[in-house]
């Protein structure tokens, strides 16, 4: 299942992001916002996500959408088995697949377009982890850090 959240900084984003997953034919959980409010706090969004992609974080996904992506990135971190990165542009995300079998892509509503966005997503759904022993090692080390 794919979880996706934003602030009102990410709101509109978000949306657009829906209808494009609707698309792409996969199933996703809005977790909010719900609405446009401009003081509500990334804080709640990206816990609700995370905690959802941590329930199976072999198979969930997520997807965050702040203003600068960083707030979102740094909260869906503290979760036992998330490995969320901050992403830029689709390359850079194919290889947070590829390296590290990220599993929450946190976006930045002011720094991205929404092709950027949109290019980012897909990359983070279709790419697969490489399995390679060396990333392997590293992501049990991070598991054993989560102990």
């Amino acid at each position: 299942m794919i979880y996706i959240g934003a602030d009102h900084r990410g709101y509109e984003l978000k949306e657009k992001l829906k209808k494009f997953l609707e698309e792409l034919g996969h199933d996703y959980e809005d977790m909010g916002a719900f609405e446009y409010n401009k003081d509500d706090d990334y804080v709640d969004y990206a816990s609700r996500v995370a905690e959802k992609v941590a329930q199976d974080p072999d198979t969930n996904r997520g997807i965050l959408i702040c203003r600068n992506g960083a707030g979102m990135d740094i909260v869906a971190n503290k979760f036992k088995g998330t490995r969320s990165v901050l992403g830029f542009n689709a390359e850079q995300v194919r290889l947070a697949r590829n390296d590290d079998n990220m599993n929450i892509l946190a976006l930045p509503s002011d720094f991205v377009s929404e092709k950027e966005a949109k290019d980012a997503v897909e990359m983070f759904l279709d790419a697969p982890f490489e399995g390679h022993e060396r990333f392997v090692r590293r992501i049990n080390k991070i598991k054993e850090l989560e102990k």
